[in-house]
């Protein structure tokens, strides 16, 4: 919306005082047809600003449905390095199975930290960390086969029961990626 703004306050100015070329029969109708050039002029460059910045900084599967079934609602886009597979990386993450909380990494000093395709997440998490890269906040809805499946999971200490096939929403942000933190790198080199 800032871009948006600061693209009117550039180009309104300097557009709203054309004046109207070739011969002036009716300064009215002249000033009306200059309006109008306008308005259209900066409908369409603030249209287009606006695709640009929406696009611009997504990746190319964001607030989509995997063919999994797994969808992703991109919350931040971030800039980091991206994870390869059998790679540790940090995560914080919260989940939800319809009103019930069933876990909350954002509220613990430490992040979790898994290894990327190792299956120590559900299904759909697991499909869908690899894509992410450092800074990324992303909420998955997650289809119950690929969460829990269809015996759910029973009751633990702290932990409520899960039925069977249910949705799993996985609010997830990727931290960090342990050896790949630039200061890190910076100090001992690559």
């Amino acid at each position: 919306m800032k871009s948006c703004m600061l693209l009117l306050s550039c180009v309104a100015p300097s557009a709203a005082f054309v004046a109207p070329s070739g011969p002036a029969v009716n300064t009215a109708l002249a000033a009306q047809q200059s309006r109008t050039e306008f308005l259209r002029d900066v409908t369409a460059t603030v249209g287009a600003s606006v695709v640009v910045s929406t696009l611009g900084g997504m990746p190319a599967y964001a607030d989509e449905v995997l063919p999994s079934g797994v969808s992703i609602k991109v919350e931040k886009s971030g800039n980091g390095p991206a994870p390869e597979i059998g790679e540790m990386a940090a995560i914080r993450f919260r989940a939800f199975a319809g009103e019930n909380k069933i876990d909350d990494i954002f509220e613990t000093p430490e992040p979790y930290y898994t290894r990327i395709g190792s299956g120590g997440l559900i299904k759909g998490v697991e499909e869908v960390l690899p894509k992410m890269v450092v800074g990324d906040r992303w909420v998955l809805t997650v289809p119950g086969p690929l969460a829990f499946g269809p015996a759910g999971r029973k009751a633990s200490a702290g932990k409520p029961r899960i039925p069977g096939n249910q949705e799993i929403i996985f609010d997830v942000e990727m931290v960090g990626l342990p050896g790949k933190e630039q200061e890190l790198i910076d100090i001992i080199g690559d």
